[in-house]
C-alpha cells in the first residue's frame, strides 16, 4: 500500500446524500451485462466471505440461503455443495444463464405465474432457484422464508431512495434466528456517483436498526487499479452481521 493512501481508520464521509437522487433503471443494469460492464462481479467469490463462513452458517445444515441481485455469484455454487439450498434474483437473464454455464450446471426453466414475463431458473439438483425479476416484485411469487442472507453488491446497487422498501423486502423474507450477512462499500461519494453507491454507518442503522443487532465484524482496503478510473484514491469493504433482536 503507497504512503498517500488514507489508512483503514478514516471517517465515515460527512456529505454521503449526495448520491440520493442518482437513478439507474433495470435496463441500464441489464445493459451492463450486454455490454460486459460487470466488474462488480468476483471470479474467486467474496474473500470476506470465506473467512466469516462459519460465523456466518453457525454449523447448521440444510439453510435455506437467500442472494438478492445474485448476478453469477460463484458463492451459489458454494452453498449448494454444501447441502444448502440457494434461491437467488437478478434481472439479467444473461447473468443467469452465465451462472449455470460456468458452474456446468443442467437447469430448466419455468415461467412464474404470479409475475407475468418472469421465470425461475432451477439447477437439475433442485437446490439453486433463480428468480429473473426486479427484487421488488419478487416477494409476489411466494418463495417463503430464509434462514441466511448474503447481501453483497445488493443493497449498494439498489437506487438509494429505493433502500427502504428493498429493506422492508429483506427483513419480509427471514424466518426466526436469522443471520443475515451484508457487505457495503465506503468512499468519497463527491467523486464517483455509483454504483456502487456508499453505504454508511448512519445509514444501515436507519434501515435496519429496528429489527436487527448490528456488528460491524471488519474493515478493508478493498482499491483495486480499476477503481481509479472512477475518480477516487480509496475504497473500503465493511461486513456486517445482521441478527434478530
Amino acid at each position: 500500500m503507497s504512503d498517500t493512501r488514507p489508512s483503514l481508520d478514516i471517517k465515515e464521509y460527512p456529505d454521503w446524500e449526495v448520491q440520493k437522487n442518482r437513478i439507474l433503471t433495470l435496463e441500464e443494469w441489464q445493459d451492463k451485462w450486454v455490454t460486459r460492464k460487470i466488474g462488480f462481479h468476483q471470479e474467486q467469490g467474496n474473500q470476506l466471505l470465506k473467512k466469516y463462513l462459519d460465523t456466518f452458517l453457525k454449523g447448521e445444515s440444510g439453510l435455506r440461503i437467500f442472494f438478492p441481485l445474485c448476478g453469477k455469484a460463484v458463492e451459489m455454487k458454494w452453498f449448494a455443495d454444501r447441502g444448502h439450498s440457494v434461491v437467488g434474483v437478478e434481472i439479467s437473464e444473461l447473468g443467469i444463464r452465465e451462472f449455470f454455464m460456468e458452474q456446468n450446471l443442467s437447469y430448466s426453466e419455468e415461467p412464474v405465474a404470479e409475475i407475468p414475463g418472469t421465470k425461475v431458473f432451477k439447477s437439475s439438483s433442485g437446490n439453486i432457484s433463480l428468480y429473473c425479476c426486479s427484487i421488488f416484485d419478487l416477494p409476489r411469487a411466494n418463495i417463503g422464508k430464509f434462514d441466511r442472507i448474503w447481501d453483497r453488491g445488493a443493497l449498494v446497487a439498489i437506487n438509494p431512495g429505493d433502500r427502504k422498501c428493498y429493506t422492508d423486502v429483506m427483513l419480509s423474507l427471514l424466518r426466526k434466528g436469522f443471520q443475515y450477512l451484508l457487505a457495503v462499500l465506503s468512499y468519497d461519494p463527491t467523486k464517483h456517483a455509483g454504483p456502487p453507491f456508499y453505504v454508511p454507518d448512519a445509514e444501515i442503522q436507519r434501515l435496519f436498526g429496528t429489527k436487527c443487532n448490528i456488528l460491524c465484524l471488519e474493515k478493508v482496503d478493498a482499491f483495486e487499479e480499476r477503481h481509479k478510473t472512477w475518480g477516487i484514491d480509496y475504497i473500503f469493504e465493511k461486513l456486517y452481521l445482521l441478527t434478530e433482536k
